[in-house]
């Protein structure tokens, strides 16, 4: 993987961490304080479509298979960063979501990573026989 692909894939992890975050800012008092169904609804959507983005990403950069790994650290490390710091101040930057829904949103965050660096590795091992 070039430089600049990695650059590039640091700043989309940066946006989209940006936007998920603001995304969850907004509307996380109406994903994560709800009813059990709808809660593992979601809980089982967000992490899909954050992986749906981020193969997507990996495909339109053409970053190779056996370079996945990489490359989805790259775009997962920003938000890992800066999730600690929103997780450890929550009613500082999502002041619409309860202090007992930190758990919630952790967990999410949790299933997301874990689900698209899964992908990553699994796609990485199968090109490296």
């Amino acid at each position: 993987m070039k430089t600049q692909d990695s650059v590039v894939l640091i700043i989309l992890g940066l946006i989209i961490w940006i936007l998920g975050s603001a995304y969850y800012a907004y509307r996380g008092p109406f994903v994560l304080e709800t009813t059990s169904l709808r809660y593992w609804i979601s809980f089982f959507i967000s992490p899909l479509v954050s992986a749906i983005i981020c193969i997507a990403i990996l495909k339109l950069r053409h970053v190779p298979p056996s370079a996945w790994t990489s490359g989805m650290l790259l775009l997962a490390i920003p938000g890992m960063i800066g999730e600690a710091v929103v997780l450890s101040h929550l009613s500082t930057f999502m002041p619409r979501i309860q202090a007992s829904s930190g758990g919630r949103y952790g967990a999410f965050l949790f299933a997301a990573y874990a689900l698209v660096l899964g992908i990553a590795e699994v796609v990485t091992l199968r090109a490296n026989p």
